[in-house]
């Protein structure tokens, strides 16, 4: 695991390493502070009402403080690194986690006309790992937004499950084992499950497409130019990987 986590040093401002698009987030005692952006008003109400509805697994929105930033709770633990393997007891509890988080905001009027609210970056880098080294929160809601719970099944099963570089120690039909281990943990019905193969390209494909917009733009940072080019050269990649063995995944699912 890559740590998020710092000494537990109080009232310092402690850089949190990890992020890749926001800057300047820090650890303040046992608090998180980071700059405001346009997503930050959604996103002080879906953590309120997560919090108002029992969900424990995302920090808590605790206001704005005296230089401007939002802040939220520290949740004490680990992030995944980019592409590493998760055992099956943490692709398991990784569906359980998503399920909660989608159950906590079905119906709701966060969703709108949509089934419930959507994390959009719900993989294993955003997923705090704490006792027995399983996942039991989800952090940086910064692309929140109303949706279908496929959009976010079919990102995290691919990043937790999924991986052309993962050959040697997880064969083909290990990673295709795992995937409907995150299915049958997240409690998919069945009527969708057929949907999960397109969901995965359709994640991968708006990827693409971001990462391409990106490099396009004149304007944005050396840090946000240099991921996009990862994005671009990976999932390039993982597309092409799962596509060649999309009738595995498919059957895995059946």
């Amino acid at each position: 695991m890559a740590s998020y986590a710092t000494a537990d040093i109080p009232d310092i401002a402690v850089p949190l390493a990890g992020g890749n698009i926001t800057d300047n987030v820090v650890r303040v005692g046992d608090t998180v502070r980071r700059p405001r952006k346009d997503s930050s008003p959604f996103t002080e109400q879906l953590l309120c009402h997560l919090h108002a509805a029992g969900f424990n697994g995302a920090p808590r929105w605790l206001g704005v403080d005296e230089h401007g930033r939002d802040t939220f709770s520290y949740l004490p633990g680990q992030v995944a690194a980019i592409a590493q393997h998760l055992s099956d007891d943490q692709v398991g509890e990784a569906g359980r986690l998503q399920r909660a988080f989608h159950d906590a905001t079905r119906g709701s009027a966060l969703a709108g006309e949509h089934e419930l609210v959507c994390h959009h970056d719900a993989g294993p880098h955003n997923m705090v790992f704490g006792e027995h080294d399983l996942p039991y929160a989800l952090i940086d809601f910064d692309l929140a937004a109303p949706g279908d719970p496929l959009e976010d099944i079919g990102y995290a099963a691919w990043l937790c499950c999924m991986n052309s570089a993962w050959l040697q120690s997880a064969p083909l039909a290990a990673q295709a084992r795992q995937l409907r281990h995150f299915i049958d943990s997240y409690g998919l019905e069945r009527r969708r499950r057929r949907r999960v193969l397109g969901a995965i390209i359709s994640c991968q494909l708006h990827g693409l497409r971001w990462a391409k917009q990106c490099l396009r733009e004149p304007r944005v940072s050396d840090r946000l130019r240099a991921h996009a080019s990862r994005v671009m050269a990976g999932t390039m990649r993982e597309h092409a990987f799962v596509l060649a063995n999309r009738k595995a995944f498919e059957w895995a699912l059946c």
